[in-house]
């Protein structure tokens, strides 16, 4: 199984969404139907309710996230996550392709080993 797939096999999940990417509303509904953890941080102007506003205020234990922003740079909301002890993925930076912020951040990744 490659690491891209086991990422999906942890148990606890963070949601980095800033309301733009309609696959974040459908990224949790999946991992909540698997039974997965999920906790929802939403950096837009106006966070739903539910939703957590900060990276910080993640609790300890959260094992991976899953990043879909487009007001904000990926890389800087990795580096949150990064300090909170949780790995990022951001999956449209698998995904893209031609000359744009994902691949560019893909290229960054590679560059520093952590793609």
């Amino acid at each position: 199984m490659l690491e891209q797939e086991s990422f999906w096999n942890a148990e606890s999940f963070a949601v980095i969404t800033d309301s733009t990417k309609p696959a974040m509303k459908w990224t949790v509904d999946e991992l909540t139907k698997k039974g997965k953890k999920v906790y929802v941080v939403d950096m837009s102007g106006s966070p739903d309710k539910d939703a957590l506003h900060n990276i910080y205020d993640l609790p300890s234990g959260v094992e991976n996230a899953v990043i879909g922003v487009t007001t904000s740079n990926p890389a800087d909301v990795m580096a949150d996550l990064e300090k909170k002890g949780i790995t990022g993925r951001c999956p449209v930076m698998y995904l893209a392709h031609g000359f744009n912020i994902h691949t560019m951040h893909r290229g960054i990744s590679k560059l520093f080993g952590k793609y």
